[in-house]
């Protein structure tokens, strides 16, 4: 079935939308779970409240691809919920420490998530992506959008520890200028 017949399925409220679009990207969005909270049981729990969040959203939304749209669900009710496990204590999981690099960056109000999804950021990142290799673009989104250690990363792309953090440090620098150039308040 096509995401825009699944789309159709959500706008005539017909709950089959839901089990074509677990079947369809059940395994994608619990990978992207899984990545962010590292634990099976949270991670699809928050594939169903992604899927309940598309439900409560199609419509009013009509997203044009629904991969897309599924993995930013999901990813959003991960981070929401590895917020909530890690409000009482501070550790160094890799959400947390992707998250931090992005902080300094780019916030100072503490708010990285929010300010990171703003509409002149994305372009700016998309911008900065555009023109990078695939192999940058590839370690960039596997680090600040997946949010996979340096370490996996490194060893799913035959790279060292060292050459993946120096492409992040490097594009972390591009983002900067790009931003810079492009007006947007640091």
């Amino acid at each position: 079935m096509t995401d825009g017949e699944i789309v159709r399925l959500f706008w005539k409220r017909n709950e089959a939308a839901l089990e074509h679009t677990r079947t369809k990207y059940g395994s994608y969005c619990r990978s992207i779970a899984f990545g962010i909270l590292r634990n099976g049981e949270d991670a699809e729990e928050c594939v169903n409240d992604s899927l309940l969040n598309a439900w409560n959203s199609i419509p009013p939304s009509k997203p044009q691809n629904l991969r897309t749209y599924m993995g930013k669900l999901v990813r959003n009710a991960s981070i929401n919920r590895f917020e909530h496990y890690s409000a009482q204590k501070r550790g160094g999981t890799q959400t947390e420490l992707a998250i931090s690099e992005l902080e300094n960056l780019l916030s100072d109000n503490g708010d990285a998530l929010a300010t990171f999804e703003s509409e002149a950021i994305t372009r700016c990142i998309n911008t900065m992506l555009q023109n990078s290799s695939k192999e940058k673009r590839t370690v960039f989104v596997r680090r600040y959008w997946y949010l996979d250690s340096i370490a996996d990363i490194a060893k799913a792309y035959s790279l060292s520890e060292s050459k993946v953090t120096s492409i992040l440090f490097r594009m972390r620098k591009e983002l900067k200028e790009e931003l810079e150039k492009e007006g947007v308040n640091l």
